[in-house]
């Protein structure tokens, strides 16, 4: 058992704990783009009790800058708890009461797995741009060996949102023998050129930092700036016309009706996302996000059946659950409503909703509490169905 709940001293409720814990593949990792990569970790964490016949695994797949920490706190004075802790925990949604969840972080990351920050065992020095390129089929088949390590045979499900739903999707086409159910969120079969041009303007504004070196950076002098700004783009991305007129408007960054005549924020809008671009750096790795990017820009399921999405399915056995939402301009309708036809091609069982949300493709994170009922009804259904 991986989590246990400690009283706190300031609070009346427990705090539920979970603990990081490492993986080190026990062969090199063979990648897509022809390389081996060697002395693989993989950080991750896991909450609630594998049951005897291991039937209630529920594996969590993060997004782009996401990690393993998904619910729970690491110490009983942690202020800030996993990134969907409002998602997942005893007597939530993902009830890990019921369920044993588990959530690594990917290889390429920087929050523990192996990436680009790790020491090359070649050289005895940090990989930076020499660490391989690596695809979202890569990630996954790092997370398969964690789960064989755990002498899972067969998970109860699979869900994700965003780049984590792109590892649901993988995890269904590499082994579709391995899961009850599949649940992809907000996201797509192949990533659009539109997202494909947001990431190469993103990854241009960290190489434009002078502290960035081609990658060769030490830890005291980061491309802070080219980060940052690399993240105010991307959060731009996440959000609405909507959420930000609604959050902001027009509204001046020190509340008077006067501007500034100069180019400092003017707008709380614009402070909002210095803010947004200042915290990022302070926890991620600007060759980290070079690396997760392009991993992104290359996923296609339809890659290798000539664009035949039905095709690439065609050996899925999972029920799926499939939602978008419908402000959610990164990761549209449209693209979730490939994946259902597909499958219904196919004659797959599969479930279908958009959400109404003025949140954009952030509404993953946050509507918690219609999102969050329809997947706790999805895999209560999905467990008595394996059970039988």
């Amino acid at each position: 058992m991986e989590c246990l709940k400690i009283e706190t001293q300031t609070v009346n409720e427990p705090v539920f704990i979970t603990t990081p814990q490492d993986f080190r593949l026990p062969e090199p990792l063979q990648l897509d783009c022809g390389r081996i990569l060697k002395d693989v970790n993989i950080r991750y964490e896991t909450a609630g009790t594998l049951n005897a016949d291991k039937s209630n695994a529920v594996l969590v797949n993060h997004a782009l800058t996401g990690d393993a920490h998904v619910c729970g706190r690491h110490t009983p004075e942690d202020k800030k708890p996993g990134w969907w802790d409002e998602m997942i925990g005893p007597g939530k949604m993902v009830d890990t009461n019921k369920y044993f969840v588990i959530c690594s972080n990917v290889i390429g990351g920087c929050s523990g797995s192996t990436g680009p920050q790790s020491i090359d065992p070649d050289t005895g020095k940090p990989y930076n741009m020499s660490f391989p390129v690596i695809t979202v089929a890569d990630m996954v088949r790092a997370q398969k060996q964690l789960i064989d390590h755990l002498g899972i045979e067969k998970l109860l499900a699979v869900l994700g949102g965003s780049m984590g739903g792109m590892q649901v999707l993988q995890w269904a086409v590499s082994y579709p023998e391995m899961m009850q159910a599949v649940i992809p969120i907000a996201t797509a079969c192949q990533y659009s050129p539109q997202n494909i041009a947001f990431d190469w303007v993103a990854r241009e504004a960290i190489k434009a930092d002078p502290n960035w070196k081609g990658g060769e950076y030490d830890a005291e002098n980061v491309p802070a700036r080219g980060l940052a700004a690399a993240r105010m783009l991307a959060h731009i991305t996440y959000l609405s016309e909507e959420s930000i007129s609604r959050k902001f408007g027009r509204s001046l960054q020190d509340k008077s009706d006067n501007y500034d005549y100069d180019f400092d924020f003017d707008f709380a809008v614009e402070s909002y996302l210095q803010y947004q671009g200042r915290r990022f750096v302070e926890r991620f790795d600007a060759n980290s996000y070079f690396y997760i990017t392009r991993s992104t820009d290359y996923f296609d399921l339809t890659a290798n059946t000539g664009g035949d999405l039905a095709k690439a399915f065609e050996k899925v056995k999972a029920a799926f659950l499939v939602v978008s939402f419908s402000s959610d301009w990164l990761f549209p309708t449209s693209q979730s409503r490939r994946i259902v036809d597909a499958l219904l091609t196919n004659g797959n069982e599969v479930s279908f909703c958009e959400i109404k949300s003025g949140y954009g493709h952030d509404a993953f994170l946050l509507e918690v509490d219609t999102l969050g009922r329809m997947v706790r009804d999805f895999l209560h259904y999905q467990q008595e169905a394996y059970s039988r």
